[in-house]
């Protein structure tokens, strides 16, 4: 799955994001509504990341999901 089917899917794959990274809110997911960029960002500030360490743990999730 290429990340413009989770942008597509957002609604069903956010529950999996909150499960990840708890703590980003209802509100912060409903306004990245599955665009990566904005999802790395918020991870980045709620979690005091480096913008790098954030796009691995994405991408380790990414990778990790069975689509």
């Amino acid at each position: 799955m290429d990340w413009n089917r989770v942008e597509g899917n957002w609604k069903q794959i956010k529950g999996k994001v909150k499960e990840k990274w708890g703590k980003l809110t209802d509100d912060d997911l409903d306004k990245i509504a599955g665009k990566r960029e904005q999802l790395e960002g918020k991870i980045q500030e709620r979690y005091g990341l480096e913008k790098d360490r954030a796009r691995r743990d994405v991408d380790d999730w990414y990778n990790r999901q069975k689509w």
